[in-house]
């Protein structure tokens, strides 16, 4: 445990932290290791005993390997953990995640330049290489879980992915032990650019809606996506790109709109979160958001498509927006 008031301690909690920021996995541990016993105290003090205080602290380590980066005082790295603890287990009673919950926790220090925004995507970047070594069934809960803003609950990814939620939980654990392992390998290797890829998604998923308000949905997708796009349910498939032509026209015929709020975009996985626009003659036509989450073929296509609302609202006879 580590004794924030100490000299020492700040001194290596600085030590620790610039090195974690640097890429070294093994300093994340230790500092994680140092603060483990503040951080259990956090969470069960606002969870008591149980399961969920392991979750917690686990999602809290993976959160920390994200954005460790945004730590602009080292020395009050200490506060930070326990603030992703508190921030993590009061989420977990309210059973959601936060949308940019960590925003709020950055520490930033006055002489915080260039050179520390080139360190943070740096890392970004062999996160998101280290997340596309994971096989499909543990990719997709770990993305749902730690990068999207509204399919973050252990019920919202089971509901997406089509499994129970103690199999989330499962996936989960072995993602996060798979994780650890594949940014070992990936350390020394290149990184695809994160940002850039996440800024092309966003072009993307705005030049689809603007094909599809002006009747083009239909040439787009055969442009760019598979052929053999699938439309999913969980894990069931429910219909090609005829059924995804469709419902999009008929609720644009109805005055439905989406507008992006959040893109994911890994190589081949990609989610975009939609905030949607109901008319105002009828504002219950479809619940008010959605998530497209997308898998990709070998040649970058989108070959899978699962839509899931978030906030379901059950309108009978209400097209699926």
């Amino acid at each position: 445990m580590s004794l924030d008031g100490s000299e020492g301690a700040q001194a290596e909690d600085v030590a620790l932290t610039r090195a974690a920021q640097a890429g070294d996995v093994a300093a994340l541990g230790l500092l994680l290791e140092r603060h483990r016993a503040g951080m259990r105290a956090v969470a069960l003090s606002i969870l008591g005993p149980g399961p969920d205080v392991d979750d917690v602290l686990q999602d809290a380590a993976l959160t920390a390997l994200r954005r460790v980066g945004d730590v602009r005082d080292p020395a009050a790295v200490g506060p930070w953990l326990r603030m992703v603890v508190r921030n993590g287990a009061r989420s977990l009673l309210r059973g959601t995640v936060p949308s940019g919950p960590l925003d709020d926790l950055v520490l930033r220090a006055a002489d915080s330049g260039p050179e520390r925004w080139l360190e943070d995507n740096a890392l970004r970047d062999w996160i998101w290489e280290a997340v596309e070594r994971l096989s499909p069934a543990l990719r997709l809960p770990l993305v749902l879980r730690h990068f999207t803003t509204g399919v973050s609950s252990y019920e919202q990814i089971a509901s997406a992915c089509g499994i129970p939620v103690g199999t989330v939980r499962s996936r989960l654990s072995q993602a996060r032990a798979k994780l650890a392992q594949a940014l070992a390998a990936t350390a020394d290797g290149a990184h695809d650019d994160t940002a850039r890829r996440t800024r092309a998604s966003r072009t993307e998923a705005r030049e689809t809606l603007a094909a599809a308000e002006r009747g083009h949905f239909a040439d787009l997708l055969r442009e760019r996506w598979s052929p053999e796009v699938a439309l999913l349910s969980g894990k069931e498939r429910v219909g090609d790109s005829g059924l995804l032509i469709r419902g999009m026209e008929c609720d644009l015929t109805a005055g439905v709109r989406q507008r992006l709020a959040h893109a994911v975009a890994g190589r081949s996985l990609t989610v975009w979160e939609m905030d949607i626009v109901n008319p105002p003659e009828n504002p219950d036509h479809c619940p008010p958001t959605v998530a497209w989450v997308m898998t990709h073929d070998s040649a970058g296509r989108v070959h899978r498509l699962r839509l899931h609302h978030p906030r379901p609202v059950p309108i009978p006879g209400a097209a699926a927006a």
